[in-house]
């Protein structure tokens, strides 16, 4: 069929013009995930500028990713450890406190970096357009760099107190998808969430505080009984937590149940927050 037979059947002549009209979609719309994908590349080059921006001009660089939970390890240790002689699962407190912190300190970067990532970018949100969900995922990501060094911290305390690991350590890729997970979901609801209301950002810190302290870092979860034991996994960093603890150190606290219900609030959170950013995604221009 050639060209004026089609515009006559569309109810067109051959002055009329082909307008392509384009409107706000309505709802819930589509991930397009496919469409992160084709933006790898820029993905990638997202993560590699974080990694770079975060530790310039410096004066520690990179190490601050090991001073952090060190630091954290030692106040704990002394306080939690030494004075209220919180019980550690039958491990030296200092290696029980760092093994949680490690996963801990990726989360609780993740949550501060992603929650500011579309504001931060603005003006690149607003003049150009890739697809958004690359902002924040990239923001999670470079923070990966971050988790492995104090995570060869963690192997050189193992050293040092005599723990080999066992057989649990090819569980540890699953712990630590976890967090990612976990992350990713709380940092697209915030990262979201800061565009259109600003209070988020002063929300952040009480809010990793809170988690901290609602995380069995400090603490181990044994103290609970079941079925609160299992139901504190609905914190999906209390599965992360253990699950670290008992993959590297042996604990005789198995995760078990805080697992799968640990593993079915992050991806609750990650689907929830992923739906929720590509809603919100139409106003980001108009708002950030």
């Amino acid at each position: 069929m050639d060209t004026e037979n089609l515009m006559a059947r569309n109810g067109r002549t051959n002055d009329s013009a082909l307008v392509t009209v384009i409107e706000p979609s309505k709802g819930w719309v589509p991930l397009k995930l496919g469409e992160l994908w084709a933006y790898r590349e820029l993905l990638y080059f997202f993560v590699w500028r974080d990694i770079k921006i975060r530790y310039k001009q410096t004066i520690l660089g990179a190490a601050w990713a090991i001073i952090q939970p060190v630091f954290t390890m030692v106040i704990f240790s002394l306080f939690f450890g030494r004075l209220a002689k919180i019980p550690s699962d039958g491990v030296p407190y200092p290696i029980f406190s760092y093994a949680a912190l490690v996963p801990w300190t990726f989360f609780a970067n993740a949550l501060t970096q992603a929650s500011n990532s579309l504001v931060t970018n603005a003006n690149m949100v607003k003049k150009i357009y890739f697809p958004r969900l690359a902002v924040p995922v990239a923001t999670v990501f470079a923070g990966v760099v971050d988790f492995a060094l104090a995570f060869v911290v963690l192997l050189g305390m193992m050293l040092f107190y005599g723990f080999a690991p066992t057989l649990n350590v090819v569980w540890l890729p699953l712990f630590l998808l976890l967090a990612l997970v976990t992350s990713l979901g709380v940092g697209l609801w915030l990262s979201a969430m800061n565009v259109q209301f600003r209070d988020v950002r002063y929300v952040v810190p009480f809010l990793a505080q809170a988690w901290l302290f609602a995380t069995p870092i400090a603490y181990p979860s044994s103290l609970l009984s079941e079925p609160w034991r299992t139901l504190y996994g609905l914190n999906p960093m209390v599965g992360v937590v253990e699950g670290f603890r008992w993959a590297l150190l042996g604990t005789d606290t198995a995760p078990g149940p805080i697992i799968i219900v640990s593993s079915v609030a992050a991806l609750g959170l990650l689907i929830s927050g992923a739906y929720y950013f590509r809603r919100m995604d139409k106003t980001f221009a108009d708002v950030a």
